[in-house]
Parts: C-alpha cells; structure tokens; sequence
C-alpha cells in the first residue's frame, strides 16, 4: 500500500473568526432542542434554547422553520437568514429533508451563505425524522463557486474543530493520478492547490481529479460529464457519489485506470483505506465489463505507469527514510 503522506499549512486568512466551533458554544438553557443564530459579528453560529410545542416530525419541521425565518434582533445575535431569502415550500421523503428558497439566497456572500446553511441544517437535522438535508433555489440544486453540486447535509457537514477558522484559506499538497495518454495505465501528478476551511479534503481531491491535469502527458480518466454529487469517509471508507454523467463510455481509457484514478487518489489521503463508488447513490452496478461498484477498492499501484510507479515508490522510501531519522533519539 505504501506510505501515504500529506502536507497541509495554514496561510493568511481572509477573516479572522471564531469559526463554526461556536455552533455549539450558545446561549443553552436545559432545552434538549436548539435554534441556531447568526452573532451580530457574524462570524458564528448561536445555538439558542427552544421547545417546540409540536411533536410530529412534520409539525417540528415548521415550527423551526418559522423560527429560523422569523425576524430576530437580539443583542447578541440575529436570524441566520436574511430577510430576502425565502423559502418558497419544503418537503420530507425517506428521511430527507428538500428545502425550496427563491433566487434571494444566491445572493448572499460567501460567509453569509455558509453561516445561514449550518443554522438551517443544525437546526432541522434535530428532529428525529431527518436524516440529511438538500438545498435548492428554484427547482435547482444548490452548487458552490465552482458549480459543484454541494449535495446532501447532516450536522456534521460543517467544521467545527477547536479554532477552525471560516474561509481560512490553506495549502494542500496532494496526489492525483490521472491516465497516460493511451489510456493504459496511471501517472500521478502532485499539485499543491489553495482551497477554503470549509471544504473537507476528500472533497477537494475529486473536485481536482475531475477538473483534470496541470502537466503534459496526461489526461483525466473521469469520464466527460461526470459531477460530484457527494463524498463522504465512515471509519476508513471513501464513499463516493457520482452523476450519471460517470457512465459516459470512453473505451479509450481502460476500465481499472478510471476506477483505480478514483481510489489511489482518494486513498492517498490518511482517513481513507479504501473506496467505494456510487452513481446517484447506487453501487450496484457494474462498470463496464467486470468492475463492480458495490466492492470496497484499495490503493493498487499495479496500474501505475511502470516509470511513474518508480519514481512514486522512490519518493514514499525517501519520505519514509525522512521521518525515521527524525524520530531516532538524540545521541
């Protein structure tokens, strides 16, 4: 399997905030349920006491959407969603939650949005009938900056470690591989790429897998078309959504490249051990010929280019070799 290894640093932030940790630092009575707020600063979320009178999922439902929508100008804080923002109707199906806001919401800021969404999704995901919850505006699903589909949320969609900054901007160093030329086999590409706080890793490498090489002499293996919908890791496993858009044929490039391009890349990251891939949800398919989706894939280097895959063993001894000599004691 190798050694997997990643560099992450910290660079000049673009607002210094307390970060979402505070969603869970508010104004708490004995409640066992919460609203959740905007502070005056807004740079965190203010988790409020509050007790429902309804009792039925559907009924708990409006009642905190009511309150989420409602007015607020507390001196501490204020409604986490803006008065030009909507919704214009909701619904709940097999524990997902679809909320419907008009064309106001897309003109909330960066950190406005980010700060509205975990408030609607903390607040709601606390009824025991939700499970995730999508965001559209109009008919369509809510995408980011990139156009990405930012897919379903839970409460634990949003960062909130001990002093994580909002849109703190870092620096990654990661590795892709994408295919040669001749679609045969794997090269990997290390690209050191800038991306939000808010955007966990595994995300961040399949948004650049799919957006393709920077060097010469390699192509994206991905088929043409494919969208992430979304990615998650439970206890070591990638789980990864596609669009339909994946099962674009391109018999150009062989079936274990698109499919292993997908795993080495993602488990190149230190959380992940292996991977399995979905197409709106569904695993049970079969890739093409003989791959099946349903299989949990690990990292195999076997279908790197053979130069490539020296040059990879070469650099995890010699990363290997640094971090030895670093533990040895001094004398």
């Amino acid at each position: 399997m190798g050694k997997k290894k990643q560099r992450i640093c910290f660079m000049l932030a673009f607002l210094c905030m307390a970060g979402l940790a505070g969603c869970g630092k508010g104004k708490k009575g004995s409640s066992d349920y919460y609203v959740f707020y905007v502070n005056k600063e807004n740079t965190k979320t203010v988790a409020v006491g509050y007790e429902p009178k309804a009792s039925d999922d559907r009924g708990m439902i409006q009642e905190f959407l009511e309150m989420l929508l409602k007015k607020e100008d507390h001196k501490d804080y204020r409604q986490a969603v803006p008065e030009e923002v909507k919704l214009n109707s909701w619904k709940l199906e097999n524990a997902q939650l679809y909320l419907y806001f008009n064309n106001g919401y897309m003109d909330l800021d960066n950190v406005s949005e980010v700060l509205c969404r975990a408030a609607i999704v903390r607040t709601l995901t606390q009824v025991k009938g939700v499970d995730c919850i999508s965001f559209y505006v109009g008919d369509s699903p809510l995408v980011d900056a990139s156009g990405s589909l930012i897919g379903l949320m839970t409460a634990e969609s949003f960062i909130e470690n001990p002093g994580e900054q909002i849109n703190t901007i870092q620096t990654a160093s990661i590795t892709l591989y994408f295919s040669n030329p001749k679609g045969t086999a794997l090269i990997p590409e290390v690209q050191e790429v800038h991306y939000s706080s808010n955007i966990s890793l595994e995300k961040l490498v399949m948004e650049q897998l799919l957006r393709g090489p920077e060097g010469k002499g390699k192509r994206a293996a991905i088929p043409d078309g494919t969208k992430l919908v979304n990615v998650s890791v439970l206890d070591g496993v990638g789980f990864v959504n596609l669009s339909e858009g994946f099962l674009n044929q391109n018999y150009e490039i062989a079936e274990p490249v698109v499919i292993y391009s997908i795993v080495n890349s993602l488990a190149e990251l230190p959380n992940i051990n292996k991977v399995q891939i979905a197409v709106n949800g569904d695993s049970a398919i079969t890739y093409r010929e003989k791959m099946k989706l349903e299989t949990m894939y690990e990292r195999d280097l076997d279908y790197v280019d053979e130069g490539a895959r020296t040059q990879e063993e070469q650099r995890e001894e010699e990363t290997e070799t640094v971090i030895i000599e670093e533990e040895e004691p001094d004398g």
